[in-house]
């Protein structure tokens, strides 16, 4: 499902942050979209508060279920699998499905990716995807995109585009080529 805004900025539902962390609560992935941390010692002293608080609850007993609390003033939507904890928060002012629609899309998005082997080890070995999964979804806190087939298709695509010039290739699609070059010629 796209979402479009025509009006203003202002107006479009945005996304703040959205979080991978492991079952410790340290960072696997994450990105920020807003000021409202402005140092990483705020994004970790964050981070750290709203995986204590989430931590005793029924997430991860309840499979397919996502969650919803209000975490000083924003809206966080969560849901654990294994030993990662995925969350998007959004402002206390969002719409909790818009929000929740996000999570759900990257969520299934990174199942595609990993071929439903949603855990620590293989989102680290794949990195790269779940980096350009993120971006696939938002830009500038700007929802683009919540299909996970879409999302998945599309950074498919980019992790084939192995042959594109270096110039063209962002820094994540060039590291990823550059490790199938060296992989390759170890395997020679």
């Amino acid at each position: 499902m796209k979402l479009k805004c025509h009006i203003s900025q202002e107006t479009c539902p945005s996304i703040k942050n959205i979080l991978l962390l492991d079952s410790e609560g340290k960072r696997v992935a994450v990105k920020y979209y807003s000021d409202d941390w402005p140092t990483l010692g705020a994004k970790l002293a964050f981070e750290k508060s709203v995986f204590t608080k989430t931590q005793k609850t029924n997430a991860r007993s309840e499979g397919d279920m996502l969650e919803i609390t209000m975490f000083e003033s924003y809206i966080v939507i969560y849901k654990f699998i294994q030993d990662l904890h995925f969350f998007v928060t959004g402002g206390d002012d969002e719409n909790e499905l818009i929000l929740a629609t996000v999570l759900q899309g990257f969520f299934d998005a990174v199942g595609h990716l990993l071929r439903s082997n949603v855990d620590k080890r293989s989102a680290l070995e794949n990195l790269d995807l779940i980096l350009l999964c993120l971006d696939e979804i938002v830009d500038g806190g700007i929802i683009l995109e919540t299909d996970a087939n879409v999302i998945a298709a599309k950074v498919a695509t980019h992790g084939l585009d192995g042959g594109a010039p270096f110039s063209e290739q962002t820094i994540t699609q060039a590291l990823a080529t550059a490790r199938e070059h060296f992989t390759r010629s170890l395997l020679k």
